[in-house]
């Protein structure tokens, strides 16, 4: 397959017209097709139209997941600090219950040690500074226990604070999932009700495009470019899953992400993030491994695999392949 064809705008502008190429590969391959075989060009232009958005949720979706996933790390990491702050603070009770049972044997409670008991630690410490007869022993624990007690208070409050941000990115998540099922449902729907032979047509265009190319023209740009171009390479043929990054299926950014994780690099989660994940070059420098950006919004992402060809996972229904690198507008090349 050598190139795409591009949809007319239908009532989009110029940059959401050339947008349209999410089944880039299908326009092309119906080429071929008998015109009477041909899917009707609107149902084709709303199919594109509704895998465009649905890839544009997708990236909000995986981003929504992504904090909720940093919220539940941090939240569990603070939950335990709160647990070893709530055992500091009982063992200086401990410690101050046991010098007020020395002072009871001794011949009775210290009035600054009763005052321990008092609801309100902040109170009694600010009654207890005005004692003449309080310990030096027994006012350094006391003020390292309400030292404690506030920095438990806060903590707790964060924690509260960070449960709270994380149900709404739960929310998040569960609204952009909704998105992406609803258009790509509509979607199918679309094609489903096509006649049988124009729905076979479209379903050979889907599996378009190459998954066999020669070697990378050109050196990589260093080792772990080559490493990350490697293990994309070997996705080749898996299928389209959106949300997800591997090893079975892959959305655009997720094949990116776990194709550069072989080689030891962390990339974001996004197509938006990883547009800056690295150095920007210019398109007519890209090389193999660098990662191509498509669209002025970033919402999808490909590698550079040579003979101006790319890898990525192209929509639902396509399988990881290889396409032209211009088969959609360049907005950025990025050398992580």
């Amino acid at each position: 397959m050598g190139s795409h064809r591009r949809l007319a705008p239908s009532g989009f502008d110029r940059g959401a017209a050339a947008a349209l190429c999410m089944l880039s590969a299908a326009a092309a391959a119906l080429g071929a097709v008998p015109a009477q075989a041909a899917p009707d060009a609107d149902t084709r232009t709303e199919v594109d139209r509704l895998y465009v958005e649905a890839e544009k949720a997708t990236q909000a979706y995986d981003k929504a997941d992504e904090r909720a996933g940093e919220l539940r790390r941090e939240v569990r990491t603070a939950q335990d600090h709160i647990a070893r702050q709530q055992l500091r603070v009982n063992d200086l009770r401990d410690q101050l219950g046991s010098l007020a049972g020395a002072q009871y044997r001794a011949g009775g409670i210290d009035p600054a040690v009763a005052l321990l008991f008092s609801a309100d630690p902040d109170d009694y410490l600010d009654k207890a500074a005005t004692l003449d007869r309080i310990g030096a022993r027994q006012a350094g624990r006391l003020r390292e226990l309400q030292s404690a007690m506030r920095e438990l208070a806060q903590e707790r409050a964060e924690a509260a604070d960070k449960l709270a941000e994380l149900e709404k990115s739960r929310k998040a998540v569960a609204a952009h999932k909704r998105t992406v099922e609803r258009k790509l449902a509509r979607a199918r729907q679309l094609i489903n009700a096509l006649p049988d032979a124009e729905r076979a047509a479209y379903d050979r265009a889907s599996r378009g495009g190459r998954t066999a190319l020669p070697d990378p023209a050109g050196a990589a740009a260093d080792g772990r470019a080559a490493a990350a171009l490697a293990a994309a390479r070997a996705a080749l043929g898996r299928p389209y899953v959106w949300g997800a990054n591997g090893p079975s299926g892959f959305d655009c950014s997720g094949l990116m992400q776990w194709a550069y994780a072989h080689a030891g690099v962390h990339l974001p989660r996004t197509s938006q993030e990883q547009r800056f994940a690295g150095r920007q070059v210019p398109l007519s420098q890209a090389r193999p491994g660098d990662l191509v950006v498509y669209r002025s919004d970033a919402s999808h992402v490909a590698m550079y695999a040579g003979h101006g060809q790319v890898i990525h996972a192209p929509y639902p229904g396509a399988p990881v392949r290889y396409d032209p690198v211009g088969m959609m507008p360049v907005s950025s090349v990025t050398r992580p």
